[in-house]
């Protein structure tokens, strides 16, 4: 049995949010259920439905969409857009939802389960420094935010094992054009704005 939604605990201010956000087709999907089944994450992850995101959003339900840990499975592969029937770009809906979760969370609106903004950070903050990602630190704070230090134990052997396999470098590689990087991430940072 379904719940009842509660008109009280809605936003209707929210769907206006999406659309400015980047998902201004929102409002043409008429539920049709095409994004699903041609989702390659939904055949690993049956909880990802990325038409019940889109009518939870339609419905304002923002706390719900906003602090939910799905909303962060989408892989970006396109595949919901290439068979939308309408156009609606599923794919643009679903980043303006997640970009309007990491501000609320930010702003401690809600509560971010997944740990995927939180990586992105580090992985966007390693290219800046390095140019490239840089494995081994990456790979410490993967293990210190999802197991923490006692985490970071017990990994150890593994991370032994792929360092001895030449798969972990103990030294960033030096890589030609970081200014340009830097110029880049200015332009992002400076559109963002």
């Amino acid at each position: 049995m379904t719940e009842a939604i509660r008109l009280t605990d809605t936003d209707p201010r929210f769907v206006d949010e999406i659309k400015e956000a980047g998902g201004e087709n929102i409002l043409m999907c008429y539920q049709c259920g095409t994004c699903t089944s041609s989702c390659p994450v939904r055949e690993i992850d049956e909880r990802y439905d990325p038409l019940k995101i889109m009518r939870m959003a339609v419905l304002g339900m923002k706390k719900e969409v906003l602090s939910s840990d799905i909303i962060w499975l989408c892989s970006r592969c396109y595949a919901c857009h290439e068979h939308c029937p309408q156009g609606v770009g599923i794919t643009e809906v679903l980043h303006a939802i997640t970009n309007i979760a990491e501000r609320e969370g930010k702003e401690g609106n809600i509560k971010i389960k997944s740990l995927k903004p939180r990586l992105d950070g580090v992985f966007n903050d390693l290219i800046r420094k390095y140019g490239r990602l840089f494995e081994i630190k990456f790979f410490v704070h993967l293990v210190l935010l999802s197991k923490g230090a006692t985490g970071l134990l017990s990994s150890a052997p593994d991370g032994f094992v792929m360092f001895r396999k030449g798969k972990l470098r103990l030294l960033p590689q030096k890589i030609k054009g970081m200014k340009q990087i830097g110029r880049i991430f200015k332009i992002v940072e400076a559109n963002k704005k």
